[in-house]
């Protein structure tokens, strides 16, 4: 079939309102998990989330691309568990215990720093990105700096003082599996390798529930918790395949621009919907992690190196 301009033109209007999807789904997740833990055990709630999503994942690829997408070798298995370990266990897994204990827009802000923390796995792995890659991680630290000692956001609830560390240890934990997918074998189909992950993870986020002796009382879920956790699984589905979609026909360059938006939305939503307040030097220091993270990712796409968190949807 000949591309005709009005289909090209098509394709790049939905590729556009794809990659609009996966601003606004990945940006608002923070505050769908916000509501979810209010009434909801952080882990099992979670673990349950990505179990349904992995699940809804393989129906769908069964139906659009049959049995024969799951086909994979054992070390193309072994990457997909790894990166659900990382990803969806480990780093969403605990943004969802910290959420119970720091703002949301806050937490978005933190994990805003991945491609801060990629770069440096790959430098320690004996890369050599670019020195304006290298400026902009040091600039991305002391905006972290400022985030984590610039007081607690108003609003958050609980207001542990280790919550934003704990976002940043399930930043590191996202990062390494960034790093993992990028470098070991992985299944050819990406929807495939999402799916495993996420039923990965979700099981092990069950598990470690379980362990910690988290129960549910459904009696006691609240209507907002409920349509909380549903637009994750429901939602953070369609925003994978949106991201897949946009990633196949947009620039990389363009795609990875969620990397800085969706803290924006995220911190947007959070005042708006859940009455977040930050404060001048909290302001400053997401600005300043948000610039550091716009000089990374272009750096980079520069030097046709792209540091763009793959894999899992959040």
């Amino acid at each position: 079939m000949i591309d005709t301009p009005a289909s090209a033109t098509r394709a790049g209007w939905f590729a556009w309102a794809a990659l609009g999807v996966v601003y606004v789904v990945w940006g608002s997740t923070y505050l769908a998990i916000r509501f979810s833990v209010e009434t909801m055990p952080p882990l099992l709630s979670a673990g349950a989330r990505f179990v349904v999503s992995g699940v809804l994942l393989c129906l769908a690829v069964l139906i659009v691309a049959g049995p024969g997408a799951f086909r994979m070798t054992r070390p193309q298995l072994g990457t997909a568990a790894l990166v659900g370990l990382l990803l969806p266990a480990w780093g969403n897994g605990l943004v969802v215990v910290a959420e119970r204990h720091v703002a949301s827009g806050l937490a978005a802000l933190l994990v805003a720093c991945i491609p801060l923390c990629v770069i440096v796995l790959r430098r320690l792995l004996g890369e050599r990105p670019p020195p304006v890659t290298l400026v902009g991680v040091l600039v991305g630290v002391v905006g972290l700096v400022v985030l984590l000692f610039g007081g607690p956001v108003a609003g958050a609830h609980g207001a542990a003082w280790w919550g934003p560390w704990l976002v940043l240890v399930a930043a590191f934990g996202w990062s390494c599996g960034t790093v993992a997918g990028s470098r070991l074998p992985v299944p050819p189909n990406p929807v495939t390798f999402s799916a495993v992950g996420m039923l990965v993870g979700g099981l092990v986020l069950t598990a470690g529930g379980t362990v910690r002796g988290e129960s549910v009382d459904l009696a006691a879920v609240s209507t907002n918790s409920w349509l909380g956790w549903a637009y994750c699984v429901l939602f953070g589905s369609l925003a994978f395949s949106a991201y897949v979609y946009a990633l196949g026909r947009l620039p990389v360059s363009t795609v990875a621009t969620y990397a800085y938006v969706n803290p924006v939305i995220a911190v947007l939503l959070g005042v708006t919907l859940a009455d977040e307040r930050f404060g001048p030097a909290q302001l400053a220091g997401g600005v300043t992690v948000l610039c550091a993270v716009v000089l990374v990712v272009r750096a980079e796409s520069r030097a046709r190196k792209p540091v763009v968190p793959e894999g899992c949807p959040r």
